[in-house]
C-alpha cells in the first residue's frame, strides 16, 4: 500500500476482543486501579451497573492498539486522546475499537523529511453496535 493512501482523510481501520473477568483483573494489578466496581461483584451489585465493568481505560487500550498496530501504525507517536464513555462494557463482551482519519497536517522536520500530524476520530462499540466510548486521538509520524 503506498504510504501516501494509508493517511487519507476517511480511511478507517478495526479490532476487536472479547473482554474477560480474567484480563480485567491482569488490568487492575498492571493499573493499581483495584475499584470493587470492577472486581467485586457483591459491591457492583450495589452500583448502577449491577454487576462488574470493565475498565474505562482497558476499553480504550484497545483505541491504542488500533493506532499502534493498524493504523496509523508501527512507529506511529502518540500526543494526545480524548475519552468520552457512554455505556459500561461487561465481561463476555466483544468490543470493536475503530479509528477514522479527520485531518492530516504535514510540517518538514530537521532532516527535511515530511512529518505527519494525524487526528482521528476513535471510537469503540459492543457486540449490538452500541457506542461505549468515543474521542479523538492526534498521532505524530515521522517522515
Amino acid at each position: 500500500m503506498n504510504s501516501e493512501n494509508k493517511f487519507i482523510i476517511g480511511k478507517k481501520a478495526s479490532l476487536s476482543k472479547l473482554i474477560t473477568e480474567d484480563e480485567v483483573r491482569q488490568f487492575a494489578k498492571i493499573s493499581l486501579d483495584t475499584n470493587p466496581a470492577h472486581l467485586d461483584a457483591q459491591y457492583a451489585a450495589t452500583t448502577m451497573f449491577k454487576k462488574p465493568i470493565a475498565h474505562g481505560m482497558l476499553t480504550g487500550s484497545l483505541v491504542s492498539a488500533v493506532l499502534g498496530t493498524v493504523l496509523p501504525g508501527p512507529g506511529a507517536i502518540y500526543l494526545s486522546q480524548s475519552f468520552n464513555f457512554h455505556k459500561p462494557v461487561y465481561f463476555g463482551e466483544t468490543i470493536t475499537a475503530h479509528v477514522e482519519v479527520a485531518q492530516v497536517d504535514e510540517k518538514e522536520n530537521k532532516q527535511g523529511r515530511m512529518d505527519k500530524f494525524i487526528t482521528l476520530k476513535t471510537w469503540v462499540e459492543n457486540g449490538e453496535y452500541t457506542m461505549v466510548l468515543s474521542g479523538e486521538a492526534k498521532v505524530l509520524v515521522r517522515g
